[in-house]
Parts: structure tokens; sequence; C-alpha cells
């Protein structure tokens, strides 16, 4: 399997995750519920997302990690096909719980691959184009599913996602081209994982992700509420913040070769993120705006960085090292999609933000441990 393809499989398997997100205040209103009931639909995703990656990173071992691959995007096809026909909000949310139990089958299985292929040097530039593939799919779902909702139908465009996900599937060469790793013991693996500087970066990169799930989630009525936007269409384009994102994943390596260690680079991206969110106090659109593209674009360096980090520190499996990384990853997912939401629900916009720059304060404090016990020598390649 080559590696364009398999980033052409992220990038439609992430419409699955993040195409409801800027049509939540839309399933509000057509099934009657409340903005946090709505967000839930990330939730029932996320969720699983945080759990299930544990066991599929030890169920994976000696799996053909190209196969599983394949069935998951046949079981994403089905339940996304399925969407347009929930008549009830509950149905919605079962679909959702599904696709949040198979997808982190499919995560593990593409990080865990590209692990086993490339080493070294290779490895940071090669998962920096996997998380490249995962921000244009997070930005693409979200601006397609908006743009097919205002001109054609959302149903629409849920089953021309199901059309993709079947054709990249049927062009994986699993049989010809299989990856496995070799089956490794499970309490060896889990020691391997128990190690200050691992155990403190996956708590960062939870924090990350905590405040980044959570202003995405709640960005549709944010900009409804405090911006007066109401055009699905035009909500959809402010993710366009998220494509600079891209972007500066592809300067990363470049920036790993201009800092003294990868850790006191992570703890300044930290400050950096804790620093946009600041800026969108001021409930000024345009101010609002660049502070979302550089939120965006920090969250995406620091994810980025850590992601190729955990596999380099980790003499674990491949798959329980990516596993265990995508679950504290999408934990803070799932929190972020429903605890803000709840504060944004009863004390508004001051007191959301508020909650993510402590998350984010929390998260630069994971990063700073390392560094205050000696264990930051870590070069950038």
């Amino acid at each position: 399997m080559s590696y364009w393809l398999l980033l052409c499989c992220s990038v439609v398997i992430f419409f699955v995750l993040y195409a409801v997100q800027p049509l939540l205040a839309l399933f509000a209103e057509q099934y009657e519920v409340s903005p946090a009931t709505s967000g839930s639909l990330m939730t029932f995703t996320m969720l699983p997302l945080a759990i299930a990656p544990l066991l599929y990173g030890v169920l994976l071992n000696n799996k053909n990690l190209y196969r599983v691959l394949q069935y998951v995007m046949v079981i994403l096809a089905i339940s996304n096909a399925l969407i347009p026909f929930s008549e009830h909000f509950w149905q919605l949310q079962s679909l959702r719980l599904i696709q949040g139990i198979a997808l982190p089958a499919a995560l593990t299985a593409m990080t865990a691959s590209i692990a086993l292929r490339y080493k070294d040097a290779d490895i940071t530039r090669k998962m920096s184009g996997y998380i490249g593939s995962t921000i244009a799919g997070g930005f693409l779902g979200r601006a397609l599913a908006a743009g097919f909702t205002e001109y054609i139908s959302w149903q629409s465009f849920f089953w021309f996602n199901s059309v993709l996900l079947l054709v990249f599937a049927a062009c994986i060469p699993a049989k010809k081209n299989p990856v496995r790793q070799a089956h490794s013991p499970f309490r060896g693996n889990v020691a391997a994982l128990a190690n200050t500087r691992i155990l403190t970066l996956y708590g960062a990169v939870f924090c990350m992700f905590f405040c980044f799930a959570a202003l995405l989630n709640y960005l549709p009525f944010i900009l409804r509420s405090t911006y007066a936007m109401t055009s699905t269409k035009n909500i959809g384009l402010v993710y366009s913040g998220y494509l600079l994102g891209a972007l500066a994943t592809l300067l990363t390596p470049y920036l790993h070769k201009r800092t003294k260690g990868l850790f006191s680079f992570l703890a300044g991206m930290f400050l950096f993120y804790v620093a946009t969110i600041l800026l969108m106090y001021w409930q000024q659109f345009e101010l609002f705006l660049f502070a979302f593209t550089c939120f965006c674009a920090s969250m995406f360096i620091i994810h980025a960085t850590a992601a190729p980090l955990v596999n380099t520190l980790s003499r674990a499996s491949a798959s329980l090292t990516n596993g265990v990384y995508v679950s504290f990853y999408y934990c803070g997912g799932a929190l972020g999609s429903v605890l803000p939401g709840l504060l944004y629900q009863a004390y508004g916009e001051f007191a959301f933000l508020s909650c993510l720059v402590v998350v984010c304060i929390m998260g630069y404090a994971f990063i700073v441990v390392p560094q205050r016990l000696g264990t930051s020598i870590i070069k950038g390649s």
C-alpha cells in the first residue's frame, strides 16, 4: 500500500469523524434538542476513541494492519449511509457510537503502519504528512458537509462520503502488501510505557485536544450567538483557519532544527496556545478569526511534534504506543466536547474560554515536568 493511498484513506476517514460538527446547531433545531445534547454526537464518537485504542493496541499485534483498515472503512461506509435515515436523535447517537468503536482501529492501524515502515528522521516527516492528512480531512469534512447542506441537503454528504470510503477501501492491496508487527508480551509492552517523559507527553496531548475539541465543537454556537452568523455555509468557511494548521505541520521538521530540545519547543507552543485563547475574550470578529487561525496552527504543530516524539521515546510495540496516544488524544476530545459546553450553556462564553485556558496551562505543566526532572534532552532531528 502506497503512502499516498494511506493519506487518502485518512482524509475520507476523518470526514466521518468531523462532518457533523458544523451541523450541530442544525441538528439541535431539527431534532429539538439542546446545544449540549447536540454536541453529544461528537462525544458519542470520541468516547470510544478514548477507550478502544488501549484494546486495539494489544489486539492488532501480529495482524495485517492494512486488512484491518479495509474492514473498518467498510463498516464506516455502511453506518454513514444510515445516518440520513435516522428519525430520532437516539438513532443518530447510536450510529455515531458504532463509528466511534470502529474508528480507533483504523487510526491505530494507520499510525502503527507508519511507525513500522519508517524510522528516525523519516518517521517525523511521514507522521507530519499523516497529521496533515487528518487536518485536510477534518477541514474538508466540515466545509463539504456545510456546503452540501447549503446547496443540496445535509443527507447527501453522508452518502457521498460512504461512496468514497468504499472506493478507497477497494484500492487497498492488503493481500499483496501486508504490514504486520511481531508479537510481543503484553506485560513488557506496558512496562515500556511506564516512563515519565512518555506519560507526561500523553497527559499534554490530552489537554491539547480537550481545548481543541471544545472550541471547534461549540464554534457554530459562538458564531451564532456572539457574532450573529446564521448561514451554515459561512460557519463552514470560518473553519478555513483550520487549513493553516496543515501548512504549519509541514514546517514542523524545520522548526525542530531551530530549537534546543523538543520538550522546550512544546512548552513554548503551549504558551502560544494559551495566548490565542486569551485573544478571543475581546469578542471582535476579525480578532477572533485571527486568534482561531493561530489556535489551529499551534495545536497541529504540537500534535505533529508529539506523535513522532512518543514513537521515538517508546520501546513498546508500535500498535500499543500509538493506541495509547490515540486513547489520550480522544479522551481529551470526548471530555472537551461536553464539559466546557455545560459551562457555556450555564455561564456563557467567558466561562467557556476560561476553562480552556486552565486546561491548556495544565498541558504546559505536563511538558515542563520532564524538564524539571532533567529528562528533556531530545534534540530536533
